[in-house]
């Protein structure tokens, strides 16, 4: 029964939000910690000529958007609307497959020491007198 005081219920009528992850993964485990980073880029290794045929449509998806350039972990993430640890598990199938390069972060540059910054500073100073 409709009315002003009961508005109609919405029909939720995509499936995609009933699959469950372990369909979507295939019963497959994350990767190891360390393989994929939130900002690791991804991009596709191959063009899509050679792509298989039999992949899920997830992936179809995730090789899609990765075809244009790199997109990070969590980009690719946001744009398919799929759980990161899905995201992560696919992403380590397609790597495994030879169909994505990945780009691991670059690590953060070891901060100098002051003292011998001082000292060459000082050197510096010496010479230009």
């Amino acid at each position: 029964m409709t009315g002003p005081d009961r508005p109609e219920l919405e029909v939720v009528s995509e499936a995609g939000e009933l699959v469950r992850p372990y369909v979507i993964t295939r019963g497959r485990d994350l990767p190891d910690e360390g393989t994929f980073a939130l900002i690791t880029l991804v991009t596709t290794a191959t063009d899509e000529q050679q792509r298989p045929q039999r992949l899920s449509p997830e992936e179809q998806q995730i090789l899609d958007m990765c075809s244009s350039g790199y997109l990070s972990v969590a980009e690719i993430g946001a744009h398919a609307q799929l759980p990161l640890g899905v995201v992560k598990v696919l992403l380590s199938s397609l790597a495994e497959g030879g169909y994505l390069v990945t780009r691991a972060p670059v690590p953060s540059a070891r901060l100098a020491n002051k003292a011998l910054l001082q000292e060459v500073l000082d050197g510096l100073k010496a010479l230009s007198v």
